[in-house]
């Protein structure tokens, strides 16, 4: 079976780091990360990502902006988006108050390995 691409788009390498480690330690997953916004879109062009965790608040370009570009992109609007952030609180989250930001899912700050892993299984069923 082909692993599945992630791409994980936060400004705060502690973050992208242990998160990719984990992923690909899974070995179903090859992952890229990218802590500037801008470069998360060339990385999406080149790298073709079936997933995108997608921080919300970053300095040079904010994730919100980062989808929009992607959704009216014809080569990459299939790409599922996750919102990562720490703009809503796991109480949120768990009470179903907030599951979606702009019509993407949420994960709230800071993400258990089992949420990742099954908001990746959820959406990137065969």
């Amino acid at each position: 079976m082909a692993k599945k691409k992630i791409l994980l788009v936060d400004d705060n390498p502690d973050i992208t780091r242990p998160l990719s480690l984990l992923l690909e330690a899974s070995g179903n997953y090859e992952v890229r990360a990218e802590n500037l916004g801008q470069n998360a879109l060339t990385t999406a062009r080149i790298f073709r990502p079936d997933l995108i965790f997608l921080d919300i608040m970053m300095p040079d370009m904010d994730g919100n902006e980062i989808a929009a570009i992607l959704e009216k992109d014809e080569d990459l609007k299939h790409i599922k988006i996750v919102f990562l952030t720490a703009i809503v609180t796991k109480g949120e989250v768990a009470a179903g108050s907030i599951t979606e930001i702009s019509g993407h899912p949420v994960l709230a700050k800071p993400v258990r390995s089992r949420e990742m892993i099954d908001c990746i299984e959820e959406l990137l069923r065969d």
